[in-house]
């Protein structure tokens, strides 16, 4: 059957089409699964420091409070260095008190313990607490800003600079990404997961007392996360007319934990729902395995040491995380070591590896490690070695005659 010439052209246009198009590779689930109204997003596991999503992620923006994450995490460096105590009292100076935006309104030479302060920070994001922690933690807010550089640099924040403790600043200087705040909250929440504690607080009184008397202060989280959101437990939120509507938001489910930051979001409304929706997101995409049983390692044999044999440690916990939405069930692991091994052996030098599977697929290694130093036995070592085998095999020679 012949068909007219326009009819025929037709149909090899579309079958040229429909080649065209089987060839264009399909990224549709990956940019298209989840939208945020924000101009800049990321979604991170921290344990794996897995980014999960990103929109402009590399941008700098004003952080606004969100800043706080920075101080908050210096606050935590110092109680765990022992220069700081959570009972210690803190003494608000005028500077502190001048403070504008969100405060807990501190008096000049109003006191509180470290603990309250740290509860007025992350709970009600009080730019007075803030600087009053700068300055008693440095001598003053200039200083605290250098060690927060400094420690931001540390953790490779190469798109971050701070000029004030608090964030409330306009400065054209004051600035970060969505990547090196969730770099930063990763900091926090892994080495001082207390913060918790305070962050998933959503309402506490505190006690002003000052010339006038004694008052009673709420606190109430400006992360409405906290009662809106299964499973968040933090961390903190910021906003100005220059840096928009801001967001470092913590949650877990099921043991697994990610980082949701949003940065200049058009409303408090568009942030709060962004946020959720990168989490969502997370949460319906990944699947987490973690060895919290390892087996027993053995000991290896030594050749030519002064010690016989050598213990064995792990190189921390092995960490899966699928991104793909599959399930991680029979976990199979195979521990690849030699039989033996040779003196020099060195402490944390690499020993062998454990092989995680699950079907035909390899999840990842992790490295054994030599748990002591063994060094190379010498010629009067040998002849002590000789000598008590010697010795060991007369003494068994002499059992046995004398049980006959």
């Amino acid at each position: 059957m012949k068909f007219p010439g326009k009819i025929r052209k037709t149909a090899a246009c579309f079958l040229l089409f429909c080649i065209v198009l089987a060839c264009i590779p399909v990224h549709a689930e990956e940019n298209e699964a989840v939208e945020i109204s924000a101009p800049s997003g990321v979604l991170m596991e921290p344990e794996t420091k897995t980014i999960l999503y990103e929109k402009d992620k590399d941008t700098r923006r004003s952080p606004a409070s969100v800043t706080k994450v920075m101080t908050l995490l210096l606050i935590f460096d110092h109680l765990k260095d022992g220069s700081l105590k959570l009972t210690d009292t803190v003494t608000t100076s005028a500077h502190a008190k001048s403070m504008g935006g969100s405060q807990v309104f501190l008096e000049e030479g109003e006191t509180q313990d470290v603990e309250t302060m740290i509860k007025c920070i992350v709970v009600a994001s009080g730019n007075d607490a803030s600087v009053a922690m700068a300055e008693h933690i440095a001598g003053s807010e200039e200083a605290f800003v250098k060690e927060m550089n400094a420690r931001a640099e540390g953790l490779g924040m190469e798109n971050t600079h701070f000029v004030d403790c608090c964030g409330l600043t306009d400065s054209d200087e004051h600035y970060t990404t969505a990547y090196d705040i969730a770099l930063m909250s990763r900091e926090l929440i892994l080495n001082y997961p207390e913060i918790f504690q305070y962050s998933s607080i959503w309402m506490e009184n505190i006690t002003h007392v000052t010339r006038q008397g004694s008052k009673e202060f709420g606190l109430t989280n400006t992360n409405r996360l906290i009662r809106t959101y299964s499973g968040c437990i933090g961390l903190k939120t910021g906003s100005t007319s220059k840096a928009g509507f801001c967001l470092s938001a913590v949650a877990e489910r099921n043991e697994l934990m990610l980082i949701s930051v949003v940065m200049a979001a058009p409303d408090y409304k568009a942030r709060l729902k962004d946020a959720a929706s990168l989490l969502d997101y997370g949460f319906a995409r990944c699947c987490r395995y973690i060895d919290n049983k390892p087996a027993e390692l053995p000991e290896l044999s030594v050749k030519k040491g002064k010690e016989e044999t050598v213990s064995l440690s792990y190189d921390g916990t092995f960490r899966y995380l699928d991104t793909e939405g599959h399930s991680i069930s029979d976990v199979k692991k195979e521990i690849s070591l030699p039989e033996k091994t040779e003196a020099p052996i060195k402490k944390g030098a690499k020993a062998g590896e454990v092989i995680y599977t699950a079907g035909d697929k390899e999840l990842g290694r992790l490295t054994i490690l030599y748990a002591e130093d063994i060094e190379r036995a010498g010629y009067l070592d040998c002849l002590r070695k000789t000598a008590g085998y010697l010795w060991l095999t007369a003494g068994q020679e002499s059992f046995d005659k004398d049980t006959l």
